[in-house]
């Protein structure tokens, strides 16, 4: 018996595909559903993620970090698909479920860490616009003014599906950093050496701060913005259980996508190594600037294109992730097909979120690269009790059915979870000058 939802899916699917071929059809529908987990997973790779990895580059070369990032891989993938799936079974926001199983302060404590990861992750996005729009010779405030103009009409203008579609095209723009990478003419053999060889590990956070960088590293890799944001546009979309396969080729096409970006990022840090002398105190534009004499102006410039393109997709990602939570907290209207009379709450969370992304860049003499890192790192620690959630309520057959985690799925996701929880203690360890 076909469902309200499953009827207004293939009213889409007709209207946009004129009633094709049934392979075509398919193909028609792959196309509609897939942007959740491709658009969740490449938004991670924000400004700064790939300040971060820039930064990484820059301090330890073409090293163990760039295996890493696919190492990594498979924890985004499976975070992604319990939380698509979570949302695809049970048509109910994340946040709901953890009020109705887990209580009101786990409900509001999970929003009100969600919120306070995505006003750091605001403040980064906004350091990479401008960065970029720098590099064309305008001032910073004239950059932070552009960059704020140019996502909110982007998302005042145009509903979910052109949004999204617009988003994803926007994502493909990471190409830039490929061509940026192959101008600042890496040492393909250092390259290889990376991959075939594991070097010793320092852990003495004294010496060159490799742990915070490990950790940041790891904690790029998933985020809470990203829980919110795929559950929210899984059900958005109206994906239903019946499209997890295609819920799963999306994510898995993200989580492909997501190191290899972010390799060529670190790739290009890495042709930086002892060109800035304070590396800890840099900006973004001072990478951009130190890219000119190792890839040329070219170069520079695809990289700063590529740094605004990340900032922007992410700054729209993330901020909607807490207008849906915040909203959906209140009780009210949160979608992208609403305008702003409709539902002021979720639009007010939404540019809220923004303007102080944009207020704080402004002040002078922020260390704003090693704000890029330590956002990464705090973010993942904030997603701890969330990771636990989830893999509880994707575990739980009353909730989820026949399409409760299997026992394997189970050992991933408490391994990621305890992962996080690891890494959350050893950072609560050091001491705070060392982070």
């Amino acid at each position: 018996m076909s469902t309200p939802s499953d009827n207004r899916r293939n009213s889409l699917i007709d209207r946009m595909a004129g009633r094709p071929r049934r392979s075509s059809r398919r193909l028609r529908l792959l196309w509609i559903l897939l942007g959740p987990g491709i658009i969740s997973l490449l938004a991670n790779n924000d400004a700064g993620g790939m300040i971060s990895y820039t930064m990484t580059g820059a301090r330890f070369g073409i090293s163990f970090f760039v295996p890493l990032l696919f190492l990594l891989s498979p924890i985004g993938y499976n975070f992604q698909e319990m939380t698509m799936r979570l949302g695809a079974v049970t048509q109910l926001d994340y946040r709901e479920l953890v009020l109705r199983h887990f209580g009101r302060f786990w409900s509001y404590g999970s929003v009100t860490a969600l919120v306070l990861a995505n006003l750091l992750y605001a403040i980064t996005e906004f350091a990479g616009m401008t960065a970029g729009l720098r590099l064309a010779g305008l001032p910073l405030w004239a950059g932070d003014l552009l960059g704020l103009v140019f996502v909110g009409v982007v998302t005042l203008l145009i509903g979910y599906w052109p949004k999204e579609r617009l988003v994803l095209a926007v994502g493909a723009i990471n190409l830039v950093f490929v061509a940026a990478a192959i101008l600042s003419r890496p040492d393909i053999g250092a390259i290889a050496r990376a991959f075939t060889t594991w070097p010793a590990l320092s852990w003495d956070h004294k010496s060159d701060g490799m742990p915070v960088f490990i950790m940041a590293t790891i904690g790029n890799t998933v985020a809470p913005f990203m829980l919110y944001f795929q559950n929210s546009a899984t059900i958005d979309k109206e994906l239903t259980a019946r499209d997890l396969w295609l819920g799963r080729a999306d994510i898995a096409l993200g989580a492909v996508l997501q190191p290899l970006f972010a390799m060529t990022v670190m790739i290009c840090g890495a042709a930086l190594v002892g060109r800035l002398a304070d590396l800890g105190n840099s900006t973004p534009s001072d990478l951009i600037a130190a890219l000119v004499p190792v890839a040329g102006r070219w170069g520079a410039a695809l990289f700063a294109i590529g740094l605004f393109n990340a900032a922007w997709l992410a700054a729209i990602t993330i901020s909607l992730s807490s207008a849906y939570a915040v909203a959906g907290a209140f009780g009210a209207k949160r979608s992208l097909n609403d305008r702003i009379a409709q539902a002021p709450g979720f639009y007010g969370v939404y540019f809220g979120s923004l303007l102080f992304g944009a207020g704080v860049i402004l002040v002078p003499g922020l260390p704003l690269n090693m704000i890029a890192i330590l956002t990464q790192l705090i973010g993942a620690m904030l997603l701890v009790p969330d990771l636990i959630f989830l893999v509880l309520l994707t575990s739980d057959r009353q909730i989820m059915g026949g399409h409760a985690n299997r026992r394997w799925k189970r050992l991933v996701g408490w391994g990621i979870a305890l992962l996080y929880a690891a890494m959350a203690a050893a950072a609560l360890s050091m001491p705070l000058w060392a982070l």
